[in-house]
């Protein structure tokens, strides 16, 4: 069966249940209709809330083959469908020249659901094994390039923004990082502007939590392409953080949907940075 059969087929098992052909191997159980709108839902209330979504406008969806993107762009797809987001979307892999990367898997799968996209090659690979000693930790330096190369294809593609699969977890574990080891209140936002200020990041499943999107990625059936292909991994640091957040979980549930919303609900005279609140004009006032 050729290409363009398979893809028509799936279109239009898909158009049948009114949905995107991305959702054609969707289980048709209500649990899965239960996740598949608390996402949408999610998704859509950061992207009104941070005002992420102008008419017109063309987004570049980083998607790497891991569960988080491979969701965010099904329910990207989703709030398109439904009329709910009036930007052009454009899927876009970096093969990073990474040892064993399967080449063929994103492409076969956009292309099998008509989805538009760009596969973009740069052997970035290479180059952190030349710049870093043997053993070290590759994801840092690898994450800049990538990120480097995705601002230089989303100008070239017309896109005023690069959208990321970070979810809450991602957010509140990067907080507890800079909180325990480096000294400042700071989280993953979920908009911002790269320093040459031509692209926008954004972030819109960051109300959406990872247990949430690995149960959306399975009932899906995503090809899902491992991200230790080169040997490395994300450091101890990260790995900690999200231990300690499971555990909190697991002790107090609902408590990451508490701490994700309190990154939104900062008191400022509460703190300790004078930056933030003159705390030497309530002398002046007294």
């Amino acid at each position: 069966m050729n290409e363009l059969v398979l893809a028509e087929q799936i279109e239009d098992e898909a158009t049948s249940m009114g949905a995107h052909p991305i959702y054609a191997l969707a289980p048709r159980s209500v649990e899965f209709n239960k996740l598949r709108k608390r996402l949408i839902r999610n998704a859509r209330e950061a992207i009104e809330k941070f005002a992420m979504a102008r008419a017109g406008e063309r987004w570049l969806v980083a998607l790497s083959g891991g569960k988080d993107s491979y969701g965010m762009l099904a329910i990207l797809l989703d709030l398109k469908w439904r009329g709910l987001l009036p930007v052009e979307l454009l899927a876009c892999n970096l093969d990073q020249g990474q040892p064993n990367f399967p080449k063929h898997i994103l492409p076969e799968f956009l292309t099998g659901l008509g989805i538009e996209h760009r596969i973009e090659y740069r052997d970035t690979y290479s180059i952190v094994t030349e710049k870093l000693p043997a053993g070290a930790t590759y994801c840092s330096l690898c994450s800049r390039l990538r990120r480097g190369n995705l601002y230089r294809i989303a100008r070239e593609e017309g896109c005023s923004a690069l959208v990321l699969g970070h979810h809450r977890d991602d957010s509140l574990e990067t907080f507890f990082m800079n909180l325990f080891h480096g000294g400042k209140l700071a989280a993953m936002p979920p908009r911002l502007m790269n320093d040459e200020g031509t692209v926008e990041v954004l972030r819109p499943m960051i109300y959406c939590g990872e247990d949430d999107m690995q149960k959306f990625s399975d009932a899906m059936q995503f090809p899902i392409i491992p991200c230790d292909l080169c040997g490395s991994q994300d450091g101890l640091e990260r790995n900690a953080m999200k231990a300690m957040l499971n555990d909190i979980e697991k002790r107090m549930p609902g408590r990451k949907d508490v701490m994700i919303r309190a990154l939104g609900n900062v008191n400022p005279s509460h703190l300790l940075d004078p930056k933030l609140f003159d705390f030497a004009a309530l002398g002046a006032a007294r």
